[in-house]
């Protein structure tokens, strides 16, 4: 049963060993059972976290443009082991992170409508929702500004990325504290 429960879960997408074990735990599967089951999928490649979180990063970068705050964190609620899941992220690089926050401002820009501090503030809180360190945002969002229209320009002309992200880092830095 325990096998037909894991094969069950894997046709619908890759899951992590954690995932099915806390499937097989749902159906009051032994943790000796489930033990053993895992380590043989395990053990014959039908398991794999490190190409789970490789697949994974790789998707859902290119998908929905996360970053790799983001991605770190929904491969830990998988339950992805976090040396495994650093390795993973160290493919995805910060140049790389950088242009797709740009990719992500450019194609919203194309649609954003409003004072251009307005769309300064909407942009760098769509990227911090998908994990991008403050200083990345607030760079490509005064890029992107930059090079869209005169009065954007000079907008984007007045901000100290720098400051900014400084400021966004103490900010962070004093919440996280206080929690």
């Amino acid at each position: 049963m325990a096998r037909e429960i894991c094969l069950r879960q894997l046709a619908v997408r890759p899951r992590t060993r954690a995932e099915l074990a806390g499937a097989l735990a749902k159906r009051g599967i032994s943790e000796e059972v489930s033990a053993e089951v895992l380590d043989r999928y395990d053990e014959v490649g039908i398991i794999d976290d490190a190409a789970f979180a490789r697949a994974w990063v790789s998707s859902r970068h290119a998908g929905r443009g996360l970053a790799r705050r983001a991605l770190a964190n929904e491969l830990r609620r998988k339950g992805v082991d976090g040396e495994v899941a650093t390795e993973a992220l160290g493919e995805l690089d910060e140049e790389t992170e950088a242009d797709t926050a740009r990719g992500l401002v450019d194609r919203k820009l194309r649609t954003a409508r409003g004072e251009p501090d307005a769309v300064f503030r909407r942009l760098v809180g769509m990227l911090a929702r998908k994990g991008y360190p403050p200083g990345v945002a607030i760079r490509a969002v005064k890029d992107a500004l930059a090079a869209q229209s005169a009065e954007a320009a000079e907008f984007a002309e007045q901000i100290d990325a720098d400051a900014l992200a400084e400021a966004e880092g103490e900010l962070e830095r004093d919440s996280r504290s206080s929690d």
